[in-house]
């Protein structure tokens, strides 16, 4: 059964249900604070960590993506290291076909195995809250439409950690469509007044097999299914109704022929993100459309020299 994020996570202030489990939420950072090992920083291989304090959908493997092909440009040979989980097949198909994926059930052993592969950057693909591991970079990734939620830790509201530990990352990424960054630039700030801040902007690359003209029923199983349709939008692709799912779902063929139906229902089209796609029977495949998207990093000159 997959998870779907209670709705009161993402409300501007915390609620009752908020309240009722902070004694289980403050639990669980203490068994986090005890649980925590001796950091291993003995690599030769560079590490560069993207993750997230907020629970899903921050367009990190989006931008773990960007910086391997700003890597390959530099001519630096670089790597995916992705922990290996049953349910997030789909993210590791759509790193292996942008790289070389190290997949393990432990970061460190993949990191290793990079190691002597003689790659020179490993870029970890989540893991920001590994303490087995002490990177070279660090990047925590936000989605500008829910930023931080209610601001509280799972399972009061959705963050694995206080903001306030912001303070700890070498960069802090807003990933969206330009949505709310002053509101959020401003209270980063006031925690963290030397915060590295920068901005992502997602770009579709097949835009020009979409027609515009054309009415689109949208659908996707992803972190932010919100930021999902807000590129739809700013692509100017017309979306009659849309569909949410948990993130990483595996559709059935029941859910496909929902889908299917409705969009006959409103006379448009399917469309989907890559990542869905990816877990789409092969039959099915051919009524539904997908978009291929990147993460557009705005300054990206300046990223670069403060990573390498």
């Amino acid at each position: 059964m997959k998870f779907k994020k209670p709705k009161f996570w993402d409300l501007k202030k915390p609620n009752i249900y908020s309240y009722i489990l902070l004694p289980i939420a403050f639990l669980i950072q203490v068994f986090a604070y005890f649980k925590k090992k001796t950091k291993i920083n003995d690599f030769k291989i560079k590490t560069i960590c993207v993750g997230n304090i907020y629970v899903g959908g921050t367009g990190k493997t989006s931008l773990c993506i960007k910086i391997n092909e700003i890597l390959k440009k530099k001519n630096i040979r670089s790597c995916f290291i992705k922990k290996f989980y049953k349910d997030q097949l789909d993210e590791q198909k759509i790193l292996k076909n942008r790289g070389q994926v190290f997949s393990s059930k432990v970061r460190v052993d993949s990191i290793k195995q990079a190691e002597h592969e003689n790659y020179e950057v490993a870029i970890i693909d989540d893991g920001l809250q590994d303490s087995s591991i002490n990177y070279d970079k660090s990047i925590v990734c936000f989605n500008n439409i829910n930023w931080i939620g209610n601001g509280m830790v799972i399972p009061s509201g959705p963050l694995r950690e206080k903001l306030f530990n912001i303070r700890n990352y070498d960069c802090i990424f807003l990933n969206g469509n330009l949505e709310n960054l002053e509101t959020i630039k401003k209270e980063i700030i006031t925690i963290h007044s030397k915060a590295n801040i920068y901005i992502g902007q997602y770009k579709i690359l097949n835009i020009d097999e979409i027609n515009l003209s054309d009415n689109y029923f949208a659908f996707s199983g992803i972190g932010n299914h919100k930021t999902f349709l807000s590129t739809l939008k700013e692509h100017k692709i017309n979306v009659m109704e849309d569909l949410e799912f948990p993130d990483h779902y595996e559709y059935t063929n029941k859910d496909l022929d929902k889908i299917i139906t409705f969009s006959k229902k409103f006379n448009s089209k399917v469309i989907t993100t890559e990542k869905d796609f990816l877990r789409i029977d092969n039959q099915i495949k051919k009524e539904i459309q997908f978009v291929k998207s990147e993460l557009i990093i705005i300054d990206e000159e300046k990223f670069i020299k403060q990573i390498i």
